[in-house]
């Protein structure tokens, strides 16, 4: 299995973001079988704004603000990649990292679901995610390079 580190730009992102995700973030690159680079870690109003009004963000309330998430894209031939099965796989990884050190995870590929705790795969719960919001009359938010400490946990 490859070995991937994280870069200075993505060690910079990760400054003010919380030390039990930075923790599962530099583990998960060491697990992970597709590198990948923190796109975002700490978020100002104004970049919260603009995402919001983008329609890439859909609160003002993010974690991103207060240093309870990242953004995690996957790095593929030298260029950030959104593609789904990449963002599984890193999925997948940080999964790993978070139980092994015992930090409950939110991602935004399903909101619904305790990730951390969860047994089904990546591609499962956002399938299972969206039929859960057809069946509610709501359209999916689907963030899936998105992970976050849980409010509950780490107010």
């Amino acid at each position: 299995m490859p070995k991937f580190v994280l870069g200075a730009a993505s060690r910079k992102e990760l400054q003010g973001v919380h030390a039990d995700l930075v923790r599962v973030v530099h583990r998960a690159i060491e697990l992970t079988a597709q590198d990948f680079s923190v796109h975002d870690g700490i978020r100002t109003l104004d970049e919260q704004k603009r995402l919001v009004a983008a329609g890439a963000s859909k609160t003002m309330e993010s974690r991103h603000i207060t240093g309870h998430a990242v953004d995690l894209v996957p790095y593929i031939n030298g260029k950030l990649r959104w593609e789904w099965e990449p963002i599984y796989v890193i999925a997948d990884a940080v999964r790993m990292a978070a139980r092994e050190f015992q930090v409950p995870i939110r991602w935004g590929g399903s909101w619904d679901v305790a990730f951390t705790d969860s047994t089904d795969s990546p591609e499962h719960l956002v399938a299972a995610y969206v039929e859960t919001c057809r069946q509610q009359g709501k359209r999916a938010f689907i963030d899936g390079p998105h992970f976050e400490l849980p409010k509950a946990r780490y107010p």
